[in-house]
């Protein structure tokens, strides 16, 4: 069930404790809050206590609303009504709607308007003269105020004018004097940048030609290493050649002798044999001549 409340005459009581009755037509569109179960019980609830009678609970929130516009007047004066009337409206809307919580109520629409006097209260409507009448006198002020400044004068002007030119001027040759001495100190910082990296890369460059020479010098030392060691191995080779050929030299002198020996040896058989076979011979030619004397 969605109830149309409207709410229209109030006699507020201003924190300025002054009774004013005025026009504040209020329309709310309200029906249960259905997408929350514990709204939904609050609101079967009310229903049940009213007998579901609509008209009851149309007054009930009518009697929310209306008390909500007493609150809320009572803590505002009627000017700051009239001037916040935009954020009386929204104080009025979120307390009702806080209220109806408690009920299980949502508001779906309200249209809230513009407040209004009642016949023979035209409270709002002085204040809005009044505050017409404090534009057009502060309008009056102004113009006033320009025709003043207008009658200063042309000399005034002039004078404002050259003090103007040479304030300008005077900024301008300082700013020129800022710029040259920025520019001057960048080009100093440009120089001193530069005077830096030159040094730095001197520097690299005699570490780098140190590091070449001492290469260098390492590889040198490598190259000398490996000539030794070449030279050390082909001596090595050498002497073993001339140890191989002092051998086999000396294995040819050794099988020589032992062949010369050899021979020697049967040349002295052969002689010794030779010598025993002619001493045989002689002493068988003297056993001849021995036999011969005797015959």
């Amino acid at each position: 069930m969605y109830l149309v409340v409207k709410a229209t005459e109030f006699l507020a009581i201003t924190r300025a404790s002054i009774e004013v009755p005025f026009l504040f037509p209020i329309v709310f569109t309200t029906g249960p809050r259905v997408d929350d179960h514990e709204s939904l019980v609050k609101y079967a609830k009310l229903l049940s206590d009213h007998k579901s009678d609509s008209q009851n609970v149309k007054e009930f929130v009518q009697g929310i609303i209306e008390g909500e516009v007493h609150v809320s007047a009572a803590a505002m004066t009627m000017e700051e009504i009239f001037k916040g009337t935009k954020d009386f409206k929204r104080e009025v809307l979120e307390k009702v709607q806080l209220e109806l919580n408690q009920f299980g109520f949502l508001i779906y629409n309200s249209n809230i308007k513009q407040l209004v006097d009642v016949q023979g209260h035209e409270y709002f409507s002085h204040l809005g003269q009044k505050t017409e009448m404090g534009a057009a006198n502060q309008a009056k002020v102004d113009v006033a105020e320009a025709k003043k400044r207008r009658g200063i004068g042309a000399k005034e002007r002039a004078e404002l004018t050259l003090q103007n030119v040479a304030k300008i001027d005077v900024e301008t040759k300082d700013t020129e004097i800022k710029v040259k001495s920025e520019v001057q100190i960048y080009e100093n910082q440009r120089v001193a940048e530069v005077a830096e990296a030159n040094a730095e890369l001197n520097t690299k460059k005699s570490k780098w030609a140190q590091q070449a020479k001492m290469a260098e010098v390492e590889a040198q030392k490598v190259v000398a290493i490996w000539k030794a060691e070449l030279q050390k191995e082909v001596e090595c080779k050498a002497e073993a050649v001339l140890y191989h050929q002092a051998k086999a030299a000396e294995a040819q002198r050794v099988g020589a002798q032992a062949e010369c020996y050899a021979r020697q040896k049967a040349i002295d058989a052969e002689l010794c044999a030779k010598c025993k076979e002619a001493e045989g011979l002689k002493v068988l030619a003297r056993h001849k001549e021995s036999i011969s004397a005797l015959c």
